[in-house]
């Protein structure tokens, strides 16, 4: 084993980071990046290990790597969440955000009041197609707020953790883009908007790197 690697898996396995992360999502979404493929992956299944041991939560992951187009992360998101399949498209009744309108309830067991989405490599889907990328972050973000501020159901607080390389920065720095402002409709005020009361989606940044420093 390198000694670059050596120190990455100390730095990891010493430091008690996880909970400051976590609290970060308290109230955002994180946008989470690093030019190293270890250690994006080593964040990502570090943290998502931890979220796993917290009460009355869920955490579905999602694999980048294989996400190219709506059908691929639909055929990931039905197999997480009941309700499906999904049609392919991300509006409708039978659509992707319908379905993450949806919540896991098995009798005899407490229904979860968190659902956490951990998108592994979230930015080859941004390599590939921006604008499909920002209608699904988009409605991520939206079904948070919604259940978060509007919904008389059982609450049940969404959050998303976007894990990538540096374009994924790149993009949370664009004050159009979709970790920062809600989609223009061509309708006047954005849906989301109108139907949350929020401005714009609540996101977060943070360098992986900084866990080495």
């Amino acid at each position: 084993m390198g000694a670059i690697s050596r120190h990455l898996e100390e730095a990891f396995a010493v430091v008690d980071w996880q909970p400051d992360v976590a609290a970060r999502l308290d109230e955002h979404h994180l946008v989470s990046w690093s030019g190293v493929p270890a250690r994006r992956i080593r964040f990502a299944s570090s943290l998502s290990q931890f979220l796993e041991t917290q009460r009355d939560t869920e955490v579905i992951a999602l694999y980048g790597q294989f996400i190219e187009d709506l059908d691929s992360f639909c055929a990931q998101i039905e197999r997480a969440i009941p309700g499906g399949p999904v049609e392919r498209r991300i509006d409708g009744p039978r659509g992707l955000t319908a379905l993450l309108r949806q919540r896991n309830s098995y009798r005899h067991q407490r229904p979860s009041r968190y659902r956490y989405y951990i998108w592994h490599d979230a930015d080859v889907l941004l390599k590939k197609n921006h604008r499909l990328f920002g209608r699904i972050v988009e409605s991520m973000a939206g079904v948070a707020a919604e259940s978060e501020y509007v919904s008389d159901d059982l609450l049940l607080i969404h959050r998303a953790v976007f894990v990538g390389g540096p374009l994924l920065d790149v993009y949370a720095e664009d004050p159009q883009g979709q970790f920062n402002a809600w989609c223009d409709d061509g309708l006047g005020e954005p849906f989301w908007r109108v139907v949350t009361g929020i401005e714009a989606p609540r996101t977060d940044r943070f360098q992986i790197d900084e866990l080495d420093d």
